[in-house]
């Protein structure tokens, strides 16, 4: 798979190479969303030396969110895992940055081998990474998740935002005025579900290229595609959640929200599935849209 891909990368850095030689390095985000994608790549290179803890540790933020079950403090829990065997391969499929290039986001397919390069994959899924611009100028990473499925039968290709030469922006905006409408939205959205249900809620706030994540499923892209799935995933059923926090770029452009769900069923006043959620918001003209929906079950509790 990753030789499959590589040379779609290649094209990738060739189109951003001929971008930026056609406006000012200074003012076209080709070359930013380029280093994001090159630091996700090196993330990957580093699961393959030096193994999946030690990567992870090289290349989250210090207040970066994993998810262990719920969302905490990655580099705290990071550091009292050992290592353990195993290998997990990626590649980056889609990107996109903020106008002030300072967050990126990138999404792809993974695998993991019990062993070494040599064995079979045993397991198959998609990630998804916003990425933050660090004081030195290096990309550290904010928040990581992702989902699993079986074995995919065909190679995910690689993808450019169809704005990804764009012209940075140099406005301050209120990040702190913008996180705080995120949040409000998040609150409506999930009124608006409960009130109607996720698809037909979905439509007032979802980007037309938006992906879609969910367990055992391969992933969704298009507003098409995502509401017809959607619609068969969750139906009319209530699906509501509360968002823990959410961060924005300093151009007020893009920004990322994540916290808890919950699924009941029709007619029940008892949640039958919980989870954790990510969203990445793009502004879209003047109004914030979905361009990434990442929902995952929690582990049911044993019986007892």
């Amino acid at each position: 798979m990753m030789k499959k891909i590589a040379p779609l990368l290649i094209l990738f850095a060739l189109a951003v190479a001929g971008a930026a030689q056609k406006s000012s390095s200074s003012s076209s985000l080709a070359p930013d969303l380029q280093a994001v994608v090159e630091t996700e790549r090196a993330f990957a290179q580093t699961a393959m030396e030096k193994g999946i803890r030690d990567s992870f540790l090289a290349f989250i933020a210090d207040d970066g969110i994993l998810f262990r079950p719920t969302a905490t403090n990655g580099k705290q829990f990071l550091e009292k895992q050992k290592s353990r065997p195993g290998l997990l391969t990626w590649q980056p499929a889609f990107a996109d940055i903020s106008g002030a290039g300072d967050m990126g986001m990138t999404t792809g397919p993974w695998q993991f081998r019990e062993k070494g390069p040599e064995d079979k994959p045993v397991a198959y899924g998609t990630f998804m990474t916003v990425w933050r611009k660090q004081a030195d100028g290096t990309w550290k990473f904010a928040i990581d998740f992702g989902i699993s499925y079986d074995q995919p039968n065909e190679v995910a290709n690689w993808q450019l935002p169809a704005n990804f030469n764009r012209t940075r922006t140099s406005a301050k905006a209120d990040v702190s005025g913008e996180q705080a409408a995120l949040l409000d939205l998040e609150q409506k959205f999930s009124k608006a579900s409960a009130a109607n249900g996720f698809p037909k809620a979905f439509i007032n706030y979802a980007a037309d290229d938006v992906r879609i994540l969910r367990e055992g499923m391969l992933p969704i892209v298009g507003f098409k595609e995502a509401s017809a799935a959607l619609a068969l995933k969750t139906g009319t059923r209530p699906l509501t959640w509360q968002p823990i926090k959410a961060e924005v770029a300093g151009s007020g452009d893009m920004g990322f929200t994540y916290g808890g769900y919950e699924l009941k069923g029709n007619g029940a006043s008892e949640a039958v599935e919980r989870g954790n959620y990510v969203r990445v918001w793009k502004k879209i003209g003047s109004k914030w849209r979905v361009i990434m929906d990442v929902m995952v079950e929690l582990p049911k509790p044993a019986a007892s």
